[in-house]
């Protein structure tokens, strides 16, 4: 005859690995529950680029702004209320920061699709960053699934720890390094700027008064970017925003990364080698920078019964 108390450890253990499991992140999270998710976020994605290529990267930026705070909870969704102190007026973000209404398309879609809002907006996230590269033909890769999503939000958080464009690079390995990421992911993520656009008010310190920037390169960007006024106008970051590739990083090598922080990276200081390999060879920068992206999907994500899923990203249930 089986003791009470054997059972009773039996099932504490079988409760206690099931928590686990339930806790953690995984591949096929919603394989059961809605199949037609992950095709959903896709399509949404696809359609959105479609219309205007830039999106790729302002979807990517998205999620490398919400991780960086706090990690991968959907905060940078949420809007201001009395309780809330929206991420979406920090720094980085304020009047910057877009794609909320291509989020807010893919949840309508998504929980229609599963009848039911069962697919957190931290994992429509993290889905949309990864279906982006893809659709302006970059690599892909397995996003771990699973998050759910926070019920705060802090300006003072994604003022104090998403990386600025006037950090140098001591500054940008602590900040990484603050996130549990290495100087590979520093680069590697960096990469990202291989898509999309910066404003003028970002760079034009770099273009009017720094010196290891090529003379013809910065005379070109300043025909874009007064000394004064014409804050929001618009310059890419590499040669083709609008197609994962290599240029950043070649760039870079020739002195012309747009941000300070870019050219940081390429400075004489100890990620020069990992650049300049980069820069020749797009088949490693892929992998690592796929690697680095599930590294940082993977930043304090909530889990099991922490959190919420939102049936409104922009607010809390």
């Amino acid at each position: 005859m089986v003791s009470r108390s054997f059972l009773f450890l039996h099932v504490l253990i079988m409760f206690c690995l099931a928590v686990m499991a339930f806790s953690e992140l995984s591949d096929d999270f919603y394989e059961d529950v809605c199949p037609e998710a992950l095709p959903t976020i896709n399509r949404v994605v696809k359609a959105a680029i479609q219309k205007e290529r830039r999106m790729g990267a302002s979807l990517l930026r998205l999620h490398f702004h919400d991780c960086f705070v706090n990690g991968c909870d959907a905060s940078i969704l949420l809007d201001q209320t009395a309780t809330i102190d929206s991420e979406k007026t920090a720094r980085a973000n304020n009047n910057s920061a877009r794609g909320f209404e291509v989020i807010d398309k893919i949840k309508s879609e998504v929980d229609k699709a599963c009848g039911r809002p069962v697919v957190s907006c931290a994992d429509i996230l993290a889905v949309a960053a990864r279906d982006s590269v893809v659709a302006l033909h970059g690599p892909t890769w397995e996003v771990k699934l699973g998050r759910r999503d926070s019920t705060t939000a802090s300006r003072t958080m994604a003022n104090n720890d998403i990386p600025s464009p006037f950090m140098d690079l001591p500054a940008l390995i602590n900040n990484f390094k603050n996130q549990g990421l290495d100087e590979e992911d520093l680069v590697a993520l960096s990469g990202g700027h291989t898509l999309g656009f910066a404003q003028c008010f970002t760079f034009r310190d770099r273009i009017y008064s720094e010196t290891n920037i090529d003379s013809t390169f910065a005379s070109q960007r300043q025909a874009n970017c007064p000394r004064s006024g014409g804050d929001s106008n618009l310059a890419s970051l590499d040669p083709t925003p609008a197609l994962f590739d290599s240029k950043y990083f070649s760039n870079l090598v020739s002195k012309k990364g747009i941000l300070h922080s870019d050219q940081a990276l390429f400075s004489g200081g100890q990620t020069d080698d990992l650049v300049k390999t980069y820069s020749t060879n797009l088949g490693t920068f892929s992998k690592d920078f796929t690697e680095s992206m599930i590294k940082m999907g993977n930043i304090k994500p909530l889990t099991g019964n922490q959190g919420q899923i939102r049936v409104n990203c922009r607010k809390v249930n």
